[in-house]
C-alpha cells in the first residue's frame, strides 16, 4: 500500500507524480464506446479536419480519469474510504491522440470527518500538463480518507 493516511496531507503540499501517460488512439475509442458516447469530435477523423482542432479531440471523461488515477499510487492507495465528488472541472487546452500528460497533486484542505471518528476528508487540486507544459485539466477533488490505526 503507498497510500497516506489522513494525518499525513497537510494544505499546500504538492506532489509531482512520476508517472507520465501517452493518450493513445484505443483510449480515447474505448473511452467513447464503452460510455456510449458517439460525438463524431472524437470518433470521426474526416468530420474534425473541418473542425477548428483539425484533428479528434481526446474525449474529456478519459482525461479526467488519467488525470485522477495517476495521482492514486502516491496519495490514496488502500487508504481510501470513498471518494466524494469532483469540483470545477476544468478544460482550458484540448488533448490530442499521441499528448504525452504529466499530473500534479496539491492538498487544497484538510478536516476531520464529523460522522466517522477513523477518518477525515482531503480536498486535492489535480493538474495535468501535456508534453508542452500546457494546463489541459484540472479539478478539485473530495476523498474520505482513512486516520492511521491506532494499535
Amino acid at each position: 500500500m503507498t497510500g497516506l493516511y489522513y494525518e499525513e496531507f497537510e494544505p499546500g503540499r504538492v506532489f509531482q507524480h512520476a508517472l507520465r501517460r501517452t493518450v493513445t488512439e484505443s483510449d480515447n475509442l474505448l473511452m467513447s464506446t464503452l460510455t456510449h458516447n458517439p460525438a463524431p469530435l472524437h470518433l470521426d477523423a474526416e468530420y474534425c479536419k473541418h473542425t477548428e482542432f483539425g484533428q479528434i479531440l481526446v474525449n474529456s471523461c478519459f482525461t479526467l480519469s488519467l488525470m485522477v488515477g495517476i495521482s492514486v499510487g502516491d496519495t490514496t492507495l488502500g487508504t481510501t474510504i470513498a471518494n466524494l465528488g469532483w469540483e470545477e472541472i476544468r478544460f482550458p487546452k484540448p488533448v490530442f491522440i499521441g499528448d504525452t500528460l504529466w499530473i500534479e497533486t496539491e492538498v487544497l484542505a484538510v478536516r476531520e470527518s464529523k460522522s466517522r471518528p477513523n477518518a477525515g476528508i482531503v480536498t486535492f487540486g489535480h493538474r495535468a500538463f501535456n508534453q508542452h507544459n500546457e494546463e489541459v485539466a484540472n479539478s478539485k477533488r473530495n476523498a474520505l480518507m482513512l486516520k492511521r490505526p491506532t494499535n
